[in-house]
């Protein structure tokens, strides 16, 4: 493929044409975990599968090429890829994230803070945020927007003022993909997905990615890979580069969808707060009666009540007993996660089906 084609052809060509040998149009699978040396001292390139695998390398060159970057790791997870990333900072490193952010990752956070691997310190806006950067700092860490509150941050001014000090910047690119934000061309120093969600996009992969285009945070990226050893197998690979192919579209339908949602949503009386950024597929609302909350989910028939997000189906989460459990309730409450909201991820199905659905369960 040639070098400068835009978004859409590179999804849609994903891992074609890879395999000169047979000519095959997609991407073969290989299975195997060890590869025959030619002859003393010399490989063709894949030595052992947890260090190198030829679908996992094809899958790894979309990626950066979607983002806009050099290198790509794909991991076993989207929590995999998060530690990687984080884990090639040092002992004690000081680190700013914003303090909406997925409940897994803060579960992460406290048990190595509270283990003396790393000291956080938590802002809720953008001001507090750049105010927080000093020469003490060694990171910044943001979900743009955050989880579950659709707050976004401006990461090209994020990563000057983190540059300027000498800190480094990891982006989760999760909620919107490469389709509506590209971080490393913003700024940012690592970029990490759950791909999982979006990227993927069918429930159906556990996935992770890791993103960058600084040599030598690659080099100590793929280093702490193999050694640990949290790599994405052949046939996931396989599965995500699947994925990959429909992302642009998925995710202009599922934004096109989630518009005419946050519409109605806007009109119900049973509503009283909707976050939505305008594009992507992710909104969250507050309802006016909390005590509700269990009867509007268990009304839904075609937005399915599940944990996840990002696949083609549309699904309805509530942080509180789900996502966003482990974070402390007066740590919640003190930054905007309250007890009354939920979080929608819309897929692609008839619009009129979901606003009909919401309608049917919010007003019953």
């Amino acid at each position: 493929m040639k070098s400068d084609c835009r978004l859409a052809t590179i999804l849609a060509h994903a891992g074609i044409k890879s395999d000169e040998a047979s000519g095959a149009l997609a991407a073969p699978i290989h299975f195997s975990t060890t590869y025959q040396h030619p002859e003393f001292g010399q490989s063709t390139g894949f030595d052992y599968t947890r260090t190198k695998n030829p679908t996992r390398a094809t899958l790894e060159k979309t990626l950066a090429a979607i983002e806009n970057a050099d290198y790509a790791l794909a991991t076993s997870s989207g929590m995999s890829a998060i530690v990687l990333a984080l884990e090639i900072f040092p002992v004690g490193a000081k680190v700013v994230a914003a303090r909406d952010l997925y409940g897994g990752s803060f579960r992460w956070f406290n048990d190595k803070e509270k283990e003396g691997r790393f000291n956080f310190t938590y802002v809720n806006n953008e001001t507090d945020l750049l105010n927080a950067i000093s020469e003490e700092i060694d990171l910044v860490y943001l979900e743009t927007p955050t989880n579950p509150l659709m707050i976004e941050f401006d990461i090209a001014k994020v990563a000057k003022v983190a540059h300027k000090n000498g800190a480094k910047l990891i982006v989760d690119n999760t909620f919107y993909s490469p389709i509506y934000q590209n971080p490393i061309t913003l700024g940012a120093d690592i970029v990490v997905h759950s791909a999982t969600k979006y990227l993927a996009g069918h429930n159906d992969v556990l996935a992770g990615v890791v993103i960058t285009s600084d040599k030598a945070i690659y080099d100590k990226l793929f280093y702490n890979l193999n050694t640990t050893g949290p790599t994405l197998s052949p046939f996931d690979s396989y599965m995500l580069m699947r994925g990959l192919k429909t992302l642009k579209l998925r995710m202009e339908k599922a934004t096109e969808n989630a518009q005419e949602i946050v519409a109605f949503l806007k009109t119900s009386s049973a509503v009283k707060e909707v976050l939505y950024t305008g594009k992507g597929g992710m909104i969250s609302f507050k309802v006016v009666d909390e005590e509700k909350i269990p009867h509007i989910i268990n009304s839904l028939e075609i937005i399915t009540f599940a944990e996840s997000l990002g696949g083609v189906e549309s699904l309805i989460t509530y942080p509180r007993t789900q996502t966003h459990a482990d974070i402390p309730e007066d740590i919640r409450l003190s930054y905007g996660l309250t007890n009354d909201l939920l979080r929608l991820s819309i897929g692609i199905e008839d619009v009129d089906d979901l606003i009909e659905d919401l309608k049917n369960a919010l007003e019953d």
